[in-house]
């Protein structure tokens, strides 16, 4: 018996579970992939991910988990005019799976327990708690006041309490090593329509290129990525010399009204699997922000699961007003940009 069991150790997850464990909670902390996680994602940290960091764990984040180079200076979007937009921001560039262990070590730290490969396969509300169904070769059963889902997008707890099938965006990736006429302190994200069917990037991690495209249709993936690294060869003068990995994964199709999922009865969603997710797939301040909230929700509001819901909606008000306003700009950038991200 725990009191607040959550699901998924990213950063989202990592953070609830802390605050509460800090608190006095009984905390499981479960996590489908062996430990450290990997996830397929920019690892770049904004000023806000650095600030949330230093917050919620009480110190900086550590140069062993960066990549090189260490610091990102901005991003630079190019609309589907080919005109540059230049967000300058300070930043930090790291290994998601070192960054990620990092925070699920701090967590254990504070007297999480956390148990990885273990899949959380259903939830059911008895009384006055939720009885998880694990499994990890076998199914067990454990019961907890309240689950936090921090699943991410691929989250099985959420279709099956909502019977839905969520939207994704399919995204793929490679590493090369190579050469290229960009700066490698920023992330570039591209939204011409001709180079992808949501969008493009470039960034640079240990001296490896990165390019990669998102598609709302599979089968598109190899054409759209021919196509916009010819587009780099030829404004960038990109030079490949060898792929040295490909991966692809998921993101949740952000609907314009930027809709949030805050939970079913005891159980509440967090990050991703909320909707809490920035442009070019820039969840982390998200996630850690709205796992926060979830996890001060439930401690303020422990013995009144009914109150926990609204004040868990009410202290994101303005992180949701954020997330929107991010959209919305990147929306002006490129009208054709914002007719793909319609909500079907």
């Amino acid at each position: 018996m725990y009191d607040v069991v959550v699901i998924g150790a990213g950063p989202s997850g990592c953070v609830a579970a802390k605050v509460l464990a800090e608190k006095g909670h009984k905390v499981l902390l479960v996590e489908r992939c062996k430990m450290p996680r990997y996830k397929s994602c920019s690892g770049i940290l904004i000023k806000k991910s650095i600030e949330l960091v230093e917050c919620y764990f009480g110190e900086s984040v550590p140069s062993s988990v960066m990549c090189s180079p260490t610091e990102n200076k901005g991003m630079i979007f190019i609309d589907d005019k080919g005109k540059e937009y230049r967000f300058e921001q300070e930043g930090a560039n790291v290994w998601r799976s070192s960054f990620d262990n990092w925070l699920a070590i701090k967590a254990a730290d504070c007297g999480v327990e956390i148990r990885d490969c273990t899949m959380a396969v259903s939830c059911e509300e008895i009384k006055d708690r939720v009885r998880i169904t694990l499994h990890n070769g076998e199914n067990c059963l454990v019961e907890a006041k309240y689950v936090i889902d921090c699943e991410g997008v691929i989250g099985l707890i959420k279709r099956k309490l909502l019977n839905i099938t969520p939207a994704y965006i399919t995204t793929y990736q490679t590493f090369n090593e190579g050469s290229i006429d960009l700066d490698s302190h920023y992330f570039y994200a591209y939204l011409q329509p001709e180079l992808s069917e949501y969008d493009a990037w470039f960034n640079v991690k240990d001296n490896l290129l990165v390019f990669g495209v998102a598609v709302q249709d599979v089968s598109k993936i190899r054409d759209c990525y021919n196509k916009f690294i010819s587009y780099m060869e030829t404004c960038n003068n990109l030079h490949v010399f060898k792929q040295v990995k490909e991966e692809k994964w998921l993101m949740p199709r952000i609907r314009q009204e930027c809709k949030v999922d805050y939970g079913i009865g005891r159980v509440i969603f967090a990050g991703e699997i909320a909707g809490f997710l920035n442009p070019m797939g820039e969840g982390i301040s998200a996630g850690m922000e709205s796992a926060y909230n979830a996890a001060c929700a439930i401690e303020s509001c422990f013995d009144s699961p009914e109150k926990v819901r609204a004040s868990y909606e009410a202290s994101t008000r303005e992180l949701r007003g954020y997330m929107k306003r991010q959209w919305d700009l990147v929306d002006g950038m490129a009208e054709t940009f914002k007719n793909r991200r319609l909500y079907v």
